[in-house]
């Protein structure tokens, strides 16, 4: 598969039993990529997959899956075991798993490839490496990122450094590798460095901005969305954004689950002062 364009990492929303809205996400993933998103990542972090049973997070990946699959839109699926993997086999609107960095055990860098090696062999779609070392605690360089490319069946990362260090310039560097930026705040930057396009939690709002941004780079407004993003990312991450779309009619409730805690009134005011300063310039 060719990575590259706008995915968005979709929510859960809840209704107000606590249970999931799946109405409410079918019609969001369905506007966002009416919006000019290029396709949809079903449980990511962003999900709050870890706050899910089984079979609510089976019913979510068959919701966005029935989205994909009547827009011929791809979808990507954070799976992080063997059987998540196998799972994907018979989903045809799967293009590529995410999978994150082995967290917490720091494996090293050996690790990691080994890691990586074994995942790719047994997963029937290609991998996205998710490579966030700030919450993971395994640094890698970007002659260690290349090699990781390299694995057959990997179609590239989701790259998270939570900055613009010497590794992602060097890392950049190689036009070959795909890269999606992974943070949000930092995506104009990575788009100016190559970045191939971004998995932005933030694209929630402002979905045609974020399209047109990756599409034809311009630092104008990759300025106000970074701005957007900034606020968005205030709180926990989906909290502001779920307590948006809640606010502007497109979610029956703003809920998050523990350990997550709706956002404060104060981060939901300066998010939409946010978003409005976009949608006015």
């Amino acid at each position: 598969m060719t990575l590259s364009g706008l995915f968005l990492p979709m929510i859960t929303p809840f209704d107000h039993a606590d249970a999931v809205d799946f109405g409410s996400l079918a019609k969001l993933a369905d506007q966002v990529l009416s919006d000019g998103a290029t396709g949809l990542v079903a449980l990511g972090t962003t999900a709050e997959p870890s706050a899910l049973t089984a079979a609510e997070r089976r019913e979510v990946l068959n919701t966005l899956s029935a989205v994909c699959r009547d827009r011929g839109a791809p979808m990507i699926v954070g799976a992080n075991t063997p059987e998540e993997l196998r799972q994907l086999a018979d989903r045809p609107e799967a293009v590529a798993a995410l999978i994150l960095v082995p967290p917490f055990v720091r494996p090293g860098e050996r690790g990691v490839v080994a890691y990586f090696e074994r995942m790719a062999e047994l997963s029937p779609v290609p991998l996205v490496i998710y490579h966030i070392p700030y919450r993971t605690g395994q640094p890698l360089s970007a002659t260690v990122l290349r090699e990781l490319a390299a694995i057959p069946n990997v179609a590239g990362f989701k790259y998270s450094a939570g900055g613009i260090d010497a590794t992602t310039v060097e890392f950049l560097a190689d036009p070959g590798v795909a890269v999606l930026g992974g943070d949000d705040q930092f995506i104009s930057p990575m788009l100016a460095l190559g970045a191939h396009g971004g998995i932005l939690a933030s694209a929630h709002l402002a979905t045609r901005s974020f399209a047109d941004l990756v599409a034809d780079w311009r630092p104008d407004l990759g300025h106000r969305l970074a701005r957007l993003s900034a606020a968005l990312f205030a709180e926990p991450n989906p909290t502001v954004i779920k307590a948006v779309l809640h606010a502007s009619g497109r979610l029956q409730t703003p809920g998050v689950r523990l350990p997550l805690v709706p956002a404060s009134p104060s981060a939901l005011a300066a998010a939409r002062a946010a978003e409005a300063a976009v949608a006015a310039a």
